[in-house]
């Protein structure tokens, strides 16, 4: 049976968001929200080995990916993880595997008829 296959014009947007994942710092920044939900900038910056400036600058690169957005409540930013986009990526990376098994699937019934015709 065929899966579908990962599209191309989902390839733009899933490769912006494993770009922003692809960054150490950024994905312990999603690690961080996943476990501890909405968080400050000061919250997400403690026990960090990077400055506050920092943070805020990879924070501004998962946003710009659509994995996080912000709210402002009085002085400080509060920032939540998108998990819908997550889930896109998740969706991405199924389809993406479901591939590979159907190709090695096809590739071992070509190799086991090949190994047939040739005894």
């Amino acid at each position: 049976m065929s899966r579908p296959s990962a599209r191309e014009d989902d390839l733009a947007g899933a490769a912006e968001v494993f770009a922003a994942l692809g960054d150490e710092t950024r994905l312990a920044l999603v690690a961080r929200l996943c476990r501890g939900g909405s968080q400050s900038i000061t919250q997400l910056t403690a026990g960090a080995a990077v400055t506050r400036q920092a943070i805020t600058k990879h924070l501004d690169v998962l946003d710009g990916a659509g994995l996080v957005h912000h709210a402002r409540r009085g002085r400080e930013h509060i920032w939540d993880l998108e998990t819908e986009r997550l889930s896109e990526a998740g969706e991405y990376l199924d389809q993406i595997s479901a591939q590979w098994d159907d190709a090695i699937s096809r590739l071992k019934n070509f190799v086991e008829v090949d190994h047939e015709e040739q005894r």
